[in-house]
């Protein structure tokens, strides 16, 4: 039985801009990160939030407030620790529901730490409908740098 499929013609854009087409994003479950990688996109739950450095304002009027909050976050396949920055720490409530993008694996103290740098973005949306498995903390696995001398 064969299935048609419609595709549907984008206008094209003006001959002064040449911005690239969006492509659509490709969610990651927390069970698939590994070390050292970035890119993600995922939807996780957020289970914890705990400040830990909050720093004021310095002397110099430029410098702004730091603020650094260690969340646990997860979904159906598992939890890890995301690490959120300023305005982040304000979205990473208890019980949220956030999609992640463009986030990368750090590596701190040999364990992954979900992270979102200036080009990676934090949103709030709607409840999630899965329950978070958090049995499978990746961030309690500890990893080992190796350095393999081939001869």
């Amino acid at each position: 039985m064969a299935t048609t499929q419609k595709q549907v013609q984008q206008p094209q854009a003006q001959q002064g801009s040449s911005k690239p087409g969006l492509r659509k994003p490709v969610f990651t479950k927390v069970d698939q990160l590994k070390p050292g990688t970035g890119g993600h996109t995922l939807v996780a739950k957020v289970l914890t939030s705990d400040t830990v450095l909050q720093k004021g304002r310095a002397a110099s009027q430029n410098l702004r407030q730091t603020r650094i909050s260690e969340c646990l976050i997860g979904d159906e396949t598992g939890t890890i620790i995301f690490t959120a920055r300023n305005e982040q720490v304000d979205l990473m409530k208890p019980e949220a529901t956030v999609i992640i993008r463009n986030a990368k694996i750090d590596m701190f103290k040999g364990s992954m730490r979900l992270a979102v740098d200036k080009w990676g973005r934090v949103e709030v949306t709607e409840p999630a409908k899965f329950v978070v498995k958090q049995d499978n903390n990746l961030s309690l696995v500890e990893y080992e740098l190796v350095n393999v001398v081939e001869e």
